[in-house]
């Protein structure tokens, strides 16, 4: 079991696993408990984690009663999931068409044990409400297909019960063309015997009519006149009677002849309605097989968009915490450059201040004595010291501008990731583009095939239509052969009738689904298409739009400043230079 998990596929289950089953274990049970639970855990592990599915109302095996009795019943549990794992794997396809070229009998038992393992899955993820749609369509098509065998297994026990039938009323007629040619021979005995008898008869008339006439009827000659003349009359009433038997089996042989032609007809008819069954047996294998395919395909698909759905919801996100951040940085940058500004302004004026007092400074110190010079130093100290201060902060602006330049830089890098993104979509746009003739091309394939369905149709109605009539000419014969018979014939047509009315239903039932399914597929492709498109409008509008943003950020710094200083303007509260000036 291990070895064809692993073959099943090989990624997951790796030689690294396998050697932890212990292949050599002979009459050791606890051993084959051991091996047996991490196989059970492997298949449990990667349904869940692989397939993402997971097995609910499922009775699992119980290892211990495999590993020391080797209960037959719970080893079927343990290969059915190991047959879930293969029809669900990457290479199920290959796996599918090998079970589809087993025996009918084999056949049926493991698409059984497929469809009660898959009626206990379900997905871990939600959301995935097509593939749901997709397997509840697969397990009806199956449903249908075991259904389609079923009634190929009725027809076919019906065909026996005709040629066993055919073949009793050929024994039949044999047995009565037996009895007829033995009539015959009785008949052909009987007619010398009466030839005898009239040569007899016609010499004794002649000696009569030479003779005297008889006037004495007790007289020998007359008592044999009388003897004669009575066996004569019998004779000629059992020939009469053996001649009418004649014809009554005549025109039973005729009428049996005509009925075994029928049924031979009728025998045709069956064979032929059983070849055209297994023909649809086949359709319905081969869109089994397409809709399996279909699935497949359909999986791929979700898988690549749900991928593609989270690359572009995780660009985004970062994309949308880039621009809140640069807008943050571009804020602090024009507030630090307002603060700059407003700073070395300070600077110059405490500067012209500086000057002013240096100057005063050096004329009182002509003037003045050592006390004035301690007063100019205590008065110019405090300014120097606020200098420094202003400086310092400048520096640390300037390290912050620093910080908002590398922001631009990682900016950048991520519009530049945009931008590779917004490709990639217009390559799967184009890819699209590409795809939609074979869409196209497929629609006008199924176009045909419905028509060809439909023609199908039409045959199968007209051989229908011939086949109750020639069931009505077999039922008018039976009746006129044997009465008692009518009984015991009627549940039989009725059962021929109601299995017809249900091959209808049938049909009409199996038509209905392939147009859901149709449409569905349809209706899937559309929506795929227009969340393609809506998709690449709305990356190519987002990236428009953060070219525009980056465009206005890379304005030059006189034009900025300039912004700032008209948006600085419009404030009420703002002091303005000269204010600033005369402070």
């Amino acid at each position: 079991m291990a070895q064809a998990l692993q073959k099943i596929d090989i990624v997951y289950f790796t030689d690294n696993w396998i050697s932890r089953i212990k292949p050599e274990v002979g009459d050791n049970w606890r051993l084959k408990i051991s091996n047996l639970k991490k196989v059970l855990k492997g298949i449990l592990d990667y349904n869940q984690e692989v397939l993402q599915q997971q097995i609910d109302d499922f009775t699992l095996p119980d290892i211990s009663l495999i590993g020391e009795h080797s209960d037959a019943a719970e080893l079927g549990r343990m290969l059915q999931l190991i047959l879930g794992c293969a029809v669900n794997c990457e290479q199920k396809q290959e796996y599918i068409q090998t079970i589809m070229m087993l025996e009918e009998s084999v056949q049926h038992v493991v698409m059984t044990a497929i469809q009660e393992l898959m009626s206990k899955e379900c997905p871990v993820m939600g959301g995935n409400d097509s593939y749901a749609d997709i397997d509840r369509q697969l397990k009806k098509t199956v449903e249908d297909l075991n259904q389609a065998l079923a009634t190929k297994e009725e027809i076919a026990q019906r065909c026996h019960e005709l040629d066993m039938q055919a073949f009793h009323v050929q024994e039949q007629r044999d047995r009565l063309r037996l009895e007829y040619i033995e009539l015959e021979e009785r008949v052909a005995a009987l007619q010398e015997e009466r030839g005898s008898l009239l040569a007899e008869n016609q010499i004794l008339m002649e000696r009569l009519n030479q003779s005297d006439s008889i006037e004495d009827l007790n007289s020998p000659v007359g008592r044999r006149h009388l003897q004669l003349q009575t066996h004569l009359e019998q004779l000629q009433e059992e020939t009469f009677r053996l001649e009418a038997a004649k014809d009554d089996y005549r025109i039973r042989c005729e009428e049996l002849e005509k009925e075994l032609t029928e049924l031979r007809g009728q025998n045709e008819e069956l064979t032929s309605l059983a070849d055209e069954a297994q023909r649809q047996v086949k359709l319905l294998e081969e869109k089994n097989t397409v809709y399996m395919q279909n699935t497949v395909s359909l999986e791929e698909e979700v898988r690549k968009a749900n991928t593609t759905r989270g690359q572009l919801e995780t660009y985004k996100r970062q994309v949308v915490e880039l621009q809140n951040r640069l807008s943050e940085e571009s804020k602090k940058t024009d507030k630090m450059e307002f603060e700059y500004k407003r700073l070395k302004e300070k600077v110059d004026s405490l500067q012209k201040e500086k000057d002013e007092g240096q100057l005063s400074t050096g004329m009182v110190a002509l003037d003045s004595n050592e006390g004035s010079d301690s007063l100019a130093a205590e008065i110019v100290t405090p300014e120097i010291s606020q200098v420094e201060d202003l400086q310092r902060s400048l520096q640390e602006q300037g390290s912050k501008a620093d910080d908002s330049i590398i922001l631009k830089k990682k900016n950048d890098a991520h519009m530049e990731k945009l931008r590779e993104v917004n490709s990639e979509l217009q390559k799967k746009t184009a890819y699209i583009d590409d795809l939609e003739p074979k869409y196209t091309s497929s629609s006008q394939k199924v176009e045909e095939l419905e028509e060809a369905l439909k023609k199908k149709d039409e045959d199968m109605k007209q051989m229908e239509e011939r086949y109750k009539k020639y069931l009505e000419k077999a039922k008018s014969v039976i009746r006129t052969l044997d009465p008692k018979q009518n009984q015991g014939s009627a549940p039989e047509v009725q059962t021929l009738k109601n299995q017809l009315q249900e091959k209808d239903r049938m049909l009409h039932s199996l038509e209905k689904d392939y147009d859901k399914t149709k449409a569905q597929r349809d209706q899937e492709e559309k929506l795929i298409v227009s969340a393609w498109y809506n998709m690449g409008m709305a990356l190519q509008k987002k990236a428009a739009e953060d070219r525009l943003a980056s465009t206005g950020s890379g304005q030059s710094f006189l034009a900025r400043q300039r912004q700032a200083t008209s948006t600085r303007r419009s404030y009420p509260g703002y002091p303005g230079p000269q204010s600033a000036t005369a402070r």
